[in-house]
């Protein structure tokens, strides 16, 4: 196989060169190889380094100027999180700060206890120092929420007292920075982890806010909703009712022929209704009341006679009959009392309604044509039944109500692009690109060049002499005898021109030469070459 036998001829050829020359091409190739990646690492290693990310713009100021004070350049990140050094100085730099106690928001937790003494520590000292622990580590849980680059807690404990009607409550305000700004989905959490990380205090106590004052969580009622937060909200529904649009338009006109525009006015106040309902169909007996009263009368009178006897004085006549009456009467009287039922119900509302909704949405009118059918004979198409067939089904994606007046407006235009997409941001330039990637290919070339160098004028002549070997000594015998031979033939020939000899004795001459013949007459024409030549071949072979 022709493979194998080249693999054979190399391995032969290699085991040829012998120890020394393996070993000491070994070396060589370790040596070309060290000093390139060298070379490479330190041409492409970063110019700087990371010292510490982050960080609070007022660690960054600090460190900073030590930095500066201490003569270390540094840089800082776009952020304004993150200072970078030079590289190897990293060590260097930590260190420094360390000594200067920085950076300071690391060491804002339960690490102060570490540097409070037990002797001559007051009790308010304490609480201070608690109350700081406690604003550290609570900022430390919140930055660690996604989307939150920064947080710092205010914490505001209760006074307790012996003597007060009313304990003032708990209160914390949170001021948080975050990605994207005005972000108010984290707001509910942050208010739950504070008021549950702190004794006694009700999440309504708890404030969130913005680094740009935007008040993102502030109190339990949303009468007293702040605008930030009525802002957002109402950011939310257009964007709801914006999506709702979107997917009910998109098959029937494509994703470029409309635009849609909301804006959804809502009212975030709270209400509170009591309604008492009366059934007078259904009553419940609640007293009942029975007065009966029973009256019995009798009187009695004398009756006396009408006769003469009467008229005559002191006559005293015998009454012989009486005159008798009796009386008796019955009362009953009954009062009862019902209750007639009713029902009481009470509905607070804690939510948003939308007061009015508007609605714009522009179509492209060449979308429009085509779905009517096109123009035909340069007659233009109604394309009104479309537009109306199009409100219909914005005003049903939308939630529209015409009786809280709301508003929608369906237009035909012709689009500048004719619905086509935006046309791409143009790929960089050739020399754009090698501008920006100047610095690598500077870097890469000189790697490239460093190493041409080290194996042209390194490895390739101590390859080569390593690789060179002694001529043979028939070889250089033959070198010498030729050139013997033809310093001697040149001398017999200005001999013989001189001399003019026969052509017999020239046959003889000829005749008469061979190796050992010439090889005297080189001794004899030049023996230190020839002793010079001796020496080198008897060195060589020692050598091998």
């Amino acid at each position: 196989m022709p493979g194998r036998e080249h693999l054979e001829k190399l391995w032969h050829n290699v085991l040829e060169l012998g120890p020394r020359r393996l070993i000491a091409l070994g070396l060589v190739g370790l040596t070309v190889f060290l000093a390139v990646g060298l070379g490479a690492y330190y041409l492409s290693r970063p110019l700087r380094e990371t010292l510490y990310s982050g960080l609070s713009r007022d660690d960054v100021s600090r460190m900073g100027s030590v930095l500066k004070d201490a003569g270390i350049p540094f840089d800082v990140s776009a952020d304004g999180t993150a200072v970078l050094v030079s590289y190897g100085q990293t060590a260097q730099a930590r260190m420094l700060l360390a000594e200067k106690g920085l950076p300071q928001s690391g060491k804002s937790g339960y690490e102060l206890f570490n540097d409070l003494g037990s002797l001559g520590l007051t009790s308010f000292m304490q609480d201070i120092t608690r109350v700081r622990a406690l604003e550290g580590e609570i900022a430390r849980t919140i930055q660690t929420l996604k989307g939150v680059k920064a947080a710092r807690v205010h914490i505001v404990m209760p006074d307790p007292g012996s003597f007060r009607r009313e304990q003032q409550p708990a209160s914390a305000s949170v001021v948080v920075r975050t990605e994207p700004a005005n972000d108010p989905s984290v707001a509910p959490a942050i208010r739950q982890l504070v008021a549950a990380a702190i004794p006694g205090m009700k999440p309504d106590k708890v404030t969130v806010l913005n680094t740009d004052g935007t008040v993102l969580l502030a109190g339990d009622d949303s009468t007293t909703a702040p605008a930030g937060r009525l802002a957002s909200l109402e950011q939310t529904v257009n964007r709801e009712i914006q999506d709702n649009i979107r997917r009910t338009l998109t098959p029937y006109l494509g994703p470029n022929n409309f635009e849609v525009s909301v804006v959804a006015r809502l009212n975030t106040d709270k209400t509170k209704t009591d309604e008492t309902i009366f059934n007078p169909d259904q009553k419940v007996e609640r007293s009942l009341r029975t007065v009966k009263e029973t009256e019995s009368a009798q009187n009695r009178a004398p009756q006396r006679p009408t006769t003469a006897q009467q008229n005559l004085p002191d006559q005293r006549v015998r009454a012989e009959g009486t005159e008798s009456s009796n009386s008796e009467s019955q009362r009953r009287e009954e009062l009862s009392n019902f209750e007639i039922s009713s029902k009481t119900v009470s509905t607070v509302s804690d939510g948003y309604s939308v007061k009015n909704l508007s609605v714009a949405v522009l179509v492209n009118r060449s979308r429009l044509e085509s779905l009517a059918g096109g123009a035909k004979d340069g007659t233009r198409v109604e394309i009104e039944p479309k537009v109306a067939e199009i409100e219909q089904l914005v005003a049903s994606a939308s939630g529209f109500n015409k009786a809280r007046g709301d508003q929608i407006k369906v237009a035909a235009v012709s689009f500048v692009n004719d619905g086509q997409p935006l046309a791409p941001v143009p790929a960089l330039g050739f020399g754009d690109a090698l501008m920006r990637q100047s610095g690598t290919l500077i870097n890469a070339a000189t790697i490239l060049i460093v190493g041409c160098l080290l194996i042209w004028f390194g490895l390739r002549p101590a390859v080569n002499a390593i690789l060179a070997r002694p001529p043979e000594i028939g070889t250089e015998l033959a070198l010498a005898t030729s050139a013997a031979e033809g310093a001697f033939d040149m001398a017999q020939t200005e001999q013989s021109a001189a001399a003019n000899t026969n052509l017999i004795e020239d046959l003889t001459d000829q005749m008469a030469r061979s190796p050992i013949r010439k090889l005297e007459q080189l001794v004899d024409l030049d023996e230190e070459q020839v002793a010079n030549i001796l020496k080198q071949w008897l060195t060589r072979e020692e050598a091998a």
